[in-house]
């Protein structure tokens, strides 16, 4: 395989394991930045995760256009994926879910936190961003680059950003380091509320954090993750 191949397929892997974890369903997509061209980003054309093939993956700009003429249905909001690249070129995979265990803290005033050491690497802080706040009454969809911008703009400098009523989207500095975040994210919210409902609850420390954030994003230890969860998914893990 060449690097674009190679990035398609994992791509593929990606949409079949978050499907199979119950991070996405019929709706919520991921993508990859381009390995060959910074500028440019992967996703699937608008298909369930669960059936994406390689032959669904569209070559993207960062603007969100496809960049072949006569492109498939393509995902209404591919500006998520599109805003978080233009912003943040230390991002190389971004994953946007509805998964039902974060919307709570999409709509409380009590911060999503990392309680778990298998989420050690989505910071301290995750922020909530609220499209009515500039944008007004919406269908709450991400469906230009306004609101991408102003979403990544709420991202900052953060791994993760809640979206009020919505979801969340995630982001990674390897797809195989972003799967794993996308995994244990919701299991971390469903944790800590229960904790919560014990009492006062310990978070990690930012100095257990930064320890984590040293394992590089496609170190032994992450692939070993990403071959369980691609066979659980019935589907190749592809070359290292």
């Amino acid at each position: 395989m060449n690097t674009l191949e190679r990035a398609i397929h994992r791509l593929v892997a990606a949409n079949r394991i978050l499907a199979n974890e119950g991070v996405l369903d019929a709706y919520g997509h991921v993508s990859i930045r381009h390995p060959d061209n910074p500028e440019r980003f992967l996703l699937s054309r608008s298909r369930s995760p669960a059936l994406v093939e390689a032959s669904d993956i569209v070559e993207h700009t960062l603007t969100g256009e496809a960049v072949h003429p006569n492109p498939p249905t393509l995902y209404l909001e591919r500006f998520i994926h599109g805003a978080i690249y233009e912003r943040r070129p230390d991002i190389h995979a971004v994953v946007h879910s509805h998964a039902y265990s974060v919307l709570p803290f999409t709509v409380a005033k009590v911060p999503l936190l990392p309680v778990i050491n298998n989420v050690s690497d989505m910071g301290s802080h995750a922020p909530v961003w609220d499209i009515r706040d500039r944008f007004g009454d919406t269908n709450l969809l991400v469906a230009n680059m306004d609101q991408g911008r102003n979403l990544a703009d709420c991202l900052d400098r953060n791994r993760v950003v809640l979206m009020r009523g919505h979801g969340f989207s995630a982001t990674g500095r390897s797809l195989i380091e972003l799967v794993k975040l996308a995994v244990y994210l919701p299991r971390n919210a469903t944790i800590q509320l229960q904790a919560m409902q014990l009492g006062e609850i310990t978070p990690l420390s930012e100095g257990e954090m930064a320890i984590r954030a040293q394992v590089e994003p496609d170190a032994p230890l992450m692939w070993r993750a990403w071959e369980y969860w691609c066979q659980r998914a019935g589907i190749d893990p592809g070359p290292r």
